[in-house]
């Protein structure tokens, strides 16, 4: 099973972007980082979901603003087989990067 960094990817702007996915009979436990690189504040979404299209009940975070150069960060998250992290940006140079462990279920 994977530990460390599980996931890095550039968030494109304005729409879902799958960001990790739980491996098929595993969970994992991650922290997600979440860095604007960009000169101006995007609004932010965050979703555990079961699909790359989450539902309005699946959402940890919506449209919460992250300032140019600044940083959000959710740990304690806990995935569980083929469930993934999908994020949404208002604007572009949006980092996310995943860390954790993923362990047998």
């Amino acid at each position: 099973m994977a530990t460390g960094r599980l996931a890095a990817v550039d968030v494109g702007a304005t729409t879902n972007t799958t960001t990790y996915t739980c491996p098929a009979a595993t969970y994992a436990v991650v922290s997600l980082n979440i860095c604007n690189r960009g000169a101006t504040t995007a609004a932010l979404r965050i979703a555990i979901a079961d699909a790359d299209a989450p539902t309005a009940g699946e959402y940890i975070e919506y449209d919460v603003d992250v300032f140019s150069q600044n940083v959000i960060e959710r740990t304690g998250i806990v995935l569980a087989a083929t469930q993934r992290i999908v994020v949404y940006s208002s604007a572009a140079s949006i980092s996310a990067v995943v860390v954790g462990i993923e362990t047998s279920a």
